[in-house]
Formats: structure tokens, C-alpha cells, sequence
């Protein structure tokens, strides 16, 4: 029985692919590696004009003669300097930015890319819908996932590239700029002001954003038990009440989580709610996106916010290396769904695992989980059949080395890149589970195994 090659960890630069992703082949470089984005932009809400400043701090993976970066759209590279000289010769085309060395890049290599572009940003469209940079009635929302970071910064555009970050975003005046990160200062002069966030840990492109309406900042009240994680909301007046009461919850979801999947890996978490209703939430690292119809007490809105705040932990802290291993992400945020569901009275887990296999068994069952194809990456059934996967897991090894498992998982691989076969090991180290034989069928077989039950004493 045989998994497919490990996708996370470092790969030597001689065996590296020409592309870094099958699942998005003309997305990111492995020739090199952005360690920091330092971002300047200077946005005008009424005309939606983006001028922007890039400085790329990277380092050489494989001999290059140039470094080609992704930049979607109508944003147009206007000025680039390499080590901080004029670059010799830069070319823009097909969503691509190639920057020349004068004597080309050599593994090891460091370097410093200063890019001024500006233009009109707009959302980029493909299997997925639109993503990336999209204006809202009265603002901006940005939804990265999974290849919308070009769309408003020059970049090496997959998930494996991890970086910190700096942002100093200025606009009109009476609106906030929230970013990733921890906030750092805001300025104001004359008719604009500026606002600077600083992300320390480091980041996939897909979960930068930068979020631009007419928000004031609440502080949701966590209560005095442990952990006092800080937790704030992004929202204009008219919506504070909503986004309070919906929200309520909240506080105790992220100690549920914090309980079951170690401590919380990010300085604080902020909720964004934007005016306009929204399709479904959106995550980034640090923060989530929700429109005001996910606001309700209900259990459909309350498993929404529950889903974005445990991919804190699965898909921002630990990050699928390859976007075939998606179900890291998905599965495991529905499963925390499933797990906040019994905390709040609603459903056990089992009772959700049981409703979610007979829901699975009468739909068509022709992909595989484990590497669904990227017209797939986001099938309800990548989630299900996922969780239902980690459920099996649990039926097999019990609750107390079940959760023990994801609390050394996500401790082993805090802020890092993640594959499934790095699962795998996890599991055969911490459990006397059989993780192959176990999760095979469930990832990459088509047919529904039965559903897991609790093993019998």
C-alpha cells in the first residue's frame, strides 16, 4: 500500500520540479524564496487606484538567470531595483513579473527587490470564482485563497513560500486598514491616514490581505477563564450590535479549541464584518472575513464561525505544502465544527459523523480526498469526507491519544508547511495505529469506507 511522495519538509534544489504545483502550474517559482515582504500601498477608495512599493527579501534556490514573480491584472510595474541599483532589464506579461540579474542568481544567493507598481486592482477570475482584490459598496475586501496574492502584490505566489511580513497601507480618511499581524501606528495628514501592521510569523501569499472600510474596533470579552487571547472585531457602527451578539460565542469556541489543539498560534484574532453579504467567510492568517447574514445565533452561522477560527491552526499556522493536501486545511476545520457542535449542545460528534457519511454515501463518490484535482480543491466532500477521516483516527487510537496527537501535531509544525504523509508519521508516533492502512481508503480510495466506529473495550 503506497501514499504519494511526501509534499512538506525542504526539497534539494537538484530534484525541485520546474513547477511548484501541479494544481496551479503557472503560480510561484521554486528558484527561490521570499523570507520578508515589506508592502507600501496608497489606495483611493473612490477610484480604486492602487499605487504600490514592494521590497522583496529572498534568497536563491536553484541557478537563475532572472526571478520571475506573480502580478495579475491591471497592476503595472512602473520602477525595480535589485540590490538596490536599477535592475538591468524587467518584463511584464501573462500575470508575471521577470526581473534579470546581470550575472544571474546562484543557490545561496541573497537578494533585495524594490518594485513601485500601481494600477487599478480587481479580483482574478478562474475555477474557484473571483479572488484576490475585490472593492466592496464602500471599501475593500481582499480573499487570497488560493491564488489571489498577485492580484495586489508582486510575489511568489504558493502556499510553501512562507514569510513575515510589514504593511503600511494609506487611504481616505475615516476608514481603518486592517492587515495581518499586530497593529503598530496609525497616522493622519491632511485628508488621509496611515495605518501600519507588522506580521511577525510567517505567512502563505493566499493568507495576506488587507481589509479597507468604515470600521470602528470592538473587543469581544473573554471572560476570566484561560486563554485571554486577545479577540477584537472590525466593524462599522450600524453592524456593532449584530456582530456582538452573533459573536458571543466565540470567546468559548477559541477555548474549546485552544483545550483540544494546543495553545492558539497567533498574537490575537480579529473578525472583520464587512457591510455587504457575503457568499461565505473568508479566512487569513490572523483574522477572518464574514458578512453581516453570518452573524445569526443559528447553527449554520455558528459552524461557519467556528470553521474560520480553527483554520488558525490548520491551513495559517500549519499550511499545506502542495494544495493536493488541501483536506489538512478543510477536514480538520470541519471536524472542528463538529468538535465545537457537542461543546455547545447542539450534536455530538458522532451524531454529525453519522449524518455526514449517510450524506456522503448518496452523493457520487468519484474523487479522491487526498488529492481531489483542482477542480475539486473546495468539494463539500473534501471537507466531510475529511473530517470523517480524522474521525476514523479517533475511533481507533481513543479520545485521550487522539487529542494528545493533534497537540503535538500542531506543535511540531507550528507556523510550518505541512503534507500528508508528515501526518501519517504523527500518527504512527504517537498512537499504535496503523495510520497507512487506516487513512488510505478514506484519502485516496473512491469508494466510502463504512463509517468509524468506537472501538469495543
Amino acid at each position: 500500500m503506497s501514499f504519494p511522495a511526501e509534499a512538506g519538509g525542504s526539497v534539494p534544489a537538484a530534484t525541485l520540479p520546474a513547477a511548484p504545483d501541479p494544481y496551479l502550474p503557472g503560480a510561484g517559482s521554486n528558484a527561490y524564496r521570499v523570507e520578508r515582504y515589506e508592502l507600501e500601498l496608497d489606495y483611493k477608495v473612490s477610484s480604486n487606484r492602487l499605487s504600490g512599493r514592494a521590497v522583496l527579501y529572498g534568497v536563491a534556490q536553484v541557478p537563475a538567470s532572472a526571478i520571475v514573480l506573480d502580478l495579475a491584472g491591471n497592476l503595472r510595474a512602473t520602477k525595480v531595483q535589485l540590490d538596490g541599483r536599477k535592475a538591468g532589464r524587467f518584463s511584464q506579461r501573462a500575470g508575471q513579473l521577470v526581473v534579470a540579474g546581470q550575472a544571474g542568481f546562484q543557490p545561496g544567493q541573497r537578494f533585495t527587490l524594490d518594485i513601485r507598481y500601481e494600477g487599478n486592482p480587481a479580483p482574478r477570475r478562474g475555477l474557484w470564482g473571483e479572488v484576490g482584490w475585490e472593492e466592496l459598496s464602500d471599501g475593500v475586501l481582499v480573499a487570497g485563497q488560493p491564488n489571489g496574492a498577485p492580484s495586489w502584490f508582486p510575489c511568489n505566489d504558493h502556499p510553501r513560500n512562507k514569510a513575515s511580513y510589514g504593511f503600511t497601507v494609506t487611504t481616505d480618511a475615516n476608514y481603518r486598514a486592517v492587515c495581518n499581524g499586530v497593529f503598530q501606528s496609525r497616522t493622519t495628514r491632511s485628508s488621509r491616514e496611515t495605518w501600519v501592521y507588522e506580521q511577525a510569523e510567517p505567512m502563505a501569499t493566499y493568507l495576506a490581505t488587507v481589509q479597507i472600510g468604515r470600521y470602528g474596533l470592538l473587543e469581544l470579552d473573554a471572560g476570566r477563564h484561560a486563554p485571554a487571547v486577545p479577540q477584537h472585531v472590525a466593524v462599522t457602527p450600524a453592524l456593532a450590535g449584530r456582530a456582538r451578539t452573533g459573536l458571543a460565542l466565540q470567546p468559548a469556541m477559541m477555548r474549546t479549541f485552544t483545550s483540544c489543539f494546543g495553545p492558539y498560534p497567533f498574537p490575537g484574532y480579529t473578525v472583520v464584518v464587512t457591510e455587504d453579504e457575503l457568499e461565505i467567510p473568508l479566512e487569513a492568517q490572523g483574522l477572518s472575513i464574514l458578512g453581516p447574514n453570518h452573524l445569526d445565533p443559528d447553527w449554520e452561522s455558528q459552524r461557519l464561525i467556528a470553521h474560520e477560527l480553527s483554520h488558525q491552526w490548520f491551513g495559517n499556522s500549519l499550511t499545506a505544502a502542495t494544495w493536493q493536501d488541501i483536506w489538512l486545511h478543510e477536514g480538520f476545520a470541519c471536524y472542528a465544527e463538529w468538535i465545537w457542535s457537542e461543546e455547545a449542545g447542539v450534536m455530538t460528534v458522532a451524531g454529525r459523523a453519522g449524518a455526514a457519511w449517510h450524506r456522503l454515501e448518496a452523493d457520487a463518490q468519484d474523487i479522491l480526498v487526498g488529492d481531489p484535482g483542482p477542480e475539486h480543491m473546495f468539494d463539500d466532500r473534501v471537507y466531510k469526507r475529511g473530517a470523517l477521516a480524522l474521525h476514523a483516527v479517533r475511533m481507533a487510537c481513543g479520545d485521550l491519544a487522539f487529542f494528545a496527537l493533534l497537540q503535538e501535531w500542531t506543535a511540531a509544525h507550528r507556523h510550518g508547511s505541512v503534507g500528508t504523509h508528515d501526518f501519517i508519521l504523527a500518527i504512527n508516533r504517537a498512537t499504535a495505529v496503523d495510520a497507512e492502512a487506516l487513512l488510505h481508503p478514506w484519502l485516496y480510495e473512491e469508494s466510502l469506507p463504512p463509517l468509524p466506529l468506537a472501538r469495543v473495550s
